[in-house]
């Protein structure tokens, strides 16, 4: 009898095994983008759009800020950790606002030229030509943001002294407590 039962439960494991396959198969059908088809610019979300119109850094400047390359607005927030004095601290928030006046204009921009791109294909407009000059400019803005971004974390640097941007790698969790910037994060701080 025992035998019986196990034999039973065996098959009805096999027999369910297709319809579990076909669950997931159904499961993965079904697109991350599900609800955002109603967006006003499909390929940004509010929150997108947000940062780009605050001159958010949208991680921008993920290459500089990982290799040691502090950005002005989060040394502005952590300057009583860093220890920034008044010149410091002037310095670098003449830099965060240049970066925002340079920044703010692009983001409206680059906004605008996603919402064309939207709606060469909302219209049903798209052409090669008409799509390879719309990404191209998306491209070059989003370059040139990219740009005043970095660039602002580069000015940043020069600002810091190296035992400031050790402690901005810990506070930021980069780095491990005591320890200076691995890898010579610190190295080449120039003036």
């Amino acid at each position: 009898m025992r035998r019986i039962l196990v034999t039973v439960a065996v098959l009805a494991g096999l027999c369910a095994l297709p319809l579990l396959a076909n669950a997931d198969a159904a499961d993965g059908a079904r697109s991350a983008y599900v609800g955002q088809q109603s967006r006003d610019i499909k390929a940004l979300s509010d929150e997108d759009i947000a940062a780009l119109r605050n001159a958010d850094g949208m991680g921008l400047a993920k290459a500089a800020e990982l290799n040691g390359y502090p950005g002005p607005r989060h040394v502005l927030a952590l300057a009583r950790e860093l220890r920034l004095d008044e010149n410091q601290t002037e310095q670098v928030s003449a830099i965060g606002d240049r970066m925002s006046a340079a920044a703010r204009p692009l983001g409206a921009e680059l906004i605008e030229r996603e919402r064309d791109l939207d709606r060469l294909f909302a219209r049903n407009e798209v052409t090669p030509e008409g799509l390879a000059a719309a990404t191209a400019a998306i491209g070059e803005i989003q370059g040139r943001l990219r740009a005043a971004h970095l660039a602002a974390h580069l000015e940043t640097r020069a600002v810091l002294t190296p035992e400031q941007i050790a402690r901005y790698q810990e506070l930021r969790g980069y780095a491990d407590a005591g320890a200076a910037s691995a890898g010579g994060h610190t190295a080449g701080h120039h003036h």
